[in-house]
């Protein structure tokens, strides 16, 4: 007989809605629609069951960094997310020179290849010095489409998204390299104006890269670039629920304007995501973690966060009072569909893979399931 597990009695969120005292059904590694009838259910009353999580941008965690650690330390990064709901992660690159970048590029693409990671991201160096933010300034380049064709060949296919100040000498250029290329072209890192964003958006960018934090602010006569990516359809905002980054009514501004269905909740996360405070590197840049907070040693910039996603899920459930469905889409089902991969994850439906959270009513996590094994078990509470 096929492994069939049962999980019962929970909250279950459907891309259709919730579903009381559900049950889902997992065959193997994948999520089935029936299962024998002699199959033990899991009880779960009282519980939620929502989908893994999926994170397009995340620097590492853990301890480790995906942009300068080894094969070994982005296993570990990558893990340690997945002990917190990610299921389902992008391995983010900070700015570096194009040699370093292209030579990772390669290494982690292997990764990509074996289904650790779910693709690459490139945040720098073709961003705004104005807005570098946690960024070393003597690496930055304009967006040249040679440049940018160089790191996305080096990815080998892997690369899922390159953050560009599409302002800058070629930066419109390069939106349509990328858009040519199935690469989401992200906007951040910019001191466009609202026009300018515009013409990005209609040369085919998709994502504004950590919306609010490293662009101009929402001004009434130089709107800037916040009031053209919340306002148009075509785009994806990013948003990092930590309480830091942004302010509670910025968040709800971001949600009312775009709606559930054009919000990726993200991590941003650097080194010391679930791990702790200390001094980390970030690139070339040293960075001190003090009370979860990261910031750059000198200048004092925010560094990335800390965060992983199980605390953004019930930030957003609780201190925001977001509908459950609605994060259940910010930080499964919209990023799934933006990176490819909401075919086999990003929503509990038969046949996709059998990657789910249990969380409790008070939604910290309880277990973790990707492909069919647990990570964390839900009757120990503990990693497997």
């Amino acid at each position: 007989m096929a492994d069939h597990k049962v999980l019962a009695g929970a909250h279950v969120v459907l891309p259709t809605g919730i579903v009381e005292n559900g049950r889902v059904i997992v065959d193997g590694d994948r999520i089935a629609g029936a299962a024998p009838e002699a199959t033990p259910a899991l009880d779960l009353t009282g519980h939620w069951l929502v989908p893994g999580f999926v994170d397009m941008h995340n620097h590492g965690g853990g301890g480790a960094s995906f942009t300068s650690g080894t094969v070994d330390d982005v296993l570990k990064g990558v893990h340690t997310h997945r002990l917190h709901g990610t299921t389902t992660v992008v391995a983010s690159f900070v700015t570096g020179e194009m040699d370093f970048l292209t030579r990772r590029a390669g290494l982690l693409s292997e990764l990509a290849e074996q289904g650790d990671l779910a693709g690459l991201h490139f945040e720098g160096p073709f961003i705004s010095p104005c807005r570098k933010g946690a960024h070393d300034e003597t690496l930055l380049r304009d967006p040249d489409p040679a440049d940018v064709r160089k790191l996305i060949d080096a990815a080998r296919g892997q690369a899922k998204m390159v953050t560009l100040a599409t302002e800058l000498p070629g930066g419109i250029d390069s939106v349509r390299l990328l858009a040519e290329h199935g690469v989401i072209a992200a906007i951040g890192h910019t001191d466009a104006s609202y026009e300018q964003t515009v013409e990005a958006i209609d040369a085919g960018a998709t994502v504004a890269t950590h919306l609010y934090n490293a662009m101009p602010a929402l001004g009434h006569r130089a709107p800037g670039p916040i009031a053209a990516l919340l306002e148009d359809e075509r785009i994806t905002v990013e948003l990092i629920n930590d309480g830091t980054h942004l302010h509670p009514a910025a968040l709800e501004l971001a949600f009312h304007h775009a709606g559930p269905g054009r919000v990726a909740f993200i991590t941003d996360a650097m080194d010391a995501a679930g791990f702790g405070d200390g001094r980390y590197m970030l690139g070339p840049l040293e960075v001190e973690v003090k009370d979860s907070v990261a910031r750059l040693v000198e200048g004092g910039s925010i560094a990335g966060s800390t965060l992983t996603l199980d605390r953004a899920f019930k930030r957003a459930a609780t201190i925001d009072g977001l509908p459950v469905e609605a994060v259940v889409q910010a930080i499964s089902a919209n990023p799934a569909r933006l990176l490819g991969v909401y075919d086999r994850v990003g929503s509990l439906e038969p046949g996709k893979d059998a990657d789910i959270v249990v969380l409790d009513a008070a939604f910290d996590i309880k277990g973790v399931m990707r492909k069919g094994e647990w990570i964390v078990d839900p009757t120990a509470g503990t990693a497997v």
